[in-house]
C-alpha cells in the first residue's frame, strides 16, 4: 500500500481470498447498512486467520487510506474475549464476506447480534437505574432553576434509556448514526418508532419535561414486566418527580 497507489477494497479482497491462511472477511461500518454509504465512506474490514497460520497479510494490519480501513485478527480472537465490546453492534450488523469455516464466521456474528440473558438481566438494572438517575437530576436541576443542567442530564438519560430498551431485547444499542436505520428496519416490540425517536429527540435536544415523565411511565410499566420492579423501588418517594403532574397537562410537543 503506497500513498500513490493505496491498495482498494477489492484488490485485498482478492488477495485474500488467495491466501490459504484467511479463513474469514467481514465488512462492517455503512458499508453492510444499506443505504448509509456516502462519496466518504470508506470499507472497514475484518481479516480472520487461522490460528498459527503465517500469511504475508499481516503487513497490511492497521493499515489505513480513505478507501480501506483493515483488521486483521486470530480466529480465537475474532470468536472469543479479543473482540472490544464496543464494536458488538458493529459486528451484529456486519456481512460476511468469507467464510471457509462452514458458517461458523457467520454463527459469530449472530452471537453477536443476540445477548445472553443473564449479561442483559443484569445490563438492565444497570441501565435502568443510570436511567432513573438522569431523568430525576434533569427534573430536579428544571424545578430549581437550573435550565443548562437540566437539559444536558435530560440528554444523558436518552442515551441510558436506549441502552436500557435494547437491552431488554437482548439487542446491542446501535451507534448513534445508525439509530434511524435500526429502528425502521427492526423495531423494538411494544414501542411505535416514530414515537420513540421523536421523544428521544425532544428530551434529548429541549429537556422537555413532559414528555421526560410520559416517557418515565412507559418504561416504568416495560421495567415492572421484565422483573426489574426492585430498581426503581430502590428510589421511593422520589420517582414521584417522575411521574406526570397536573402540569403536564399543558404539553409543549
Amino acid at each position: 500500500m503506497t500513498a500513490q497507489q493505496p491498495l482498494t477494497y477489492d484488490a485485498f479482497v482478492e488477495l485474500a481470498v488467495a491466501d490459504a491462511a484467511v479463513v474469514g472477511l467481514v465488512l462492517k461500518g455503512s458499508r453492510a447498512h444499506d443505504g448509509m454509504t456516502t462519496a466518504h465512506s470508506d470499507h472497514d474490514l475484518y481479516v480472520i486467520v487461522a490460528d498459527g497460520a503465517r500469511t504475508g497479510l499481516t503487513r497490511f494490519a492497521g493499515g489505513r487510506t480513505a478507501g480501506l480501513d483493515l483488521v486483521v485478527v486470530t480466529l480465537s480472537e475474532f470468536c472469543g474475549a479479543g473482540m472490544p465490546e464496543w464494536e458488538r453492534y458493529a459486528l451484529a450488523r456486519a456481512r460476511v464476506v468469507l467464510d471457509r469455516l462452514d458458517g461458523a464466521i457467520a454463527r459469530v456474528l449472530a452471537d453477536r447480534a443476540r445477548l445472553d440473558a443473564d449479561e442483559a438481566f443484569r445490563d438492565c438494572g444497570e441501565w435502568l437505574d443510570a436511567y432513573a438517575n438522569s431523568s430525576y437530576r434533569s427534573l430536579k436541576n428544571h424545578r430549581d432553576g437550573l435550565a443548562l443542567a437540566a437539559r444536558l442530564d435530560a440528554a444523558d438519560s436518552m442515551r441510558f434509556l436506549l441502552e436500557f430498551l435494547f437491552a431488554l431485547h437482548r439487542r446491542p444499542r446501535p451507534y448513534n448514526k445508525y439509530l434511524d436505520w435500526e429502528l425502521a428496519r427492526y423495531p423494538l416490540p411494544g414501542w411505535d418508532t416514530g414515537m420513540l425517536l421523536h421523544a428521544v429527540d425532544r428530551i434529548a435536544a429541549a429537556g422537555d419535561q413532559s414528555l421526560q415523565r410520559q416517557m418515565f411511565v412507559r418504561v416504568e410499566q416495560a421495567a415492572r414486566d421484565a422483573g426489574h420492579g426492585s430498581v426503581l423501588d430502590a428510589w421511593g418517594d422520589a420517582l414521584d418527580l417522575l411521574r406526570p403532574h397536573a402540569a403536564d397537562s399543558r404539553t409543549d410537543t
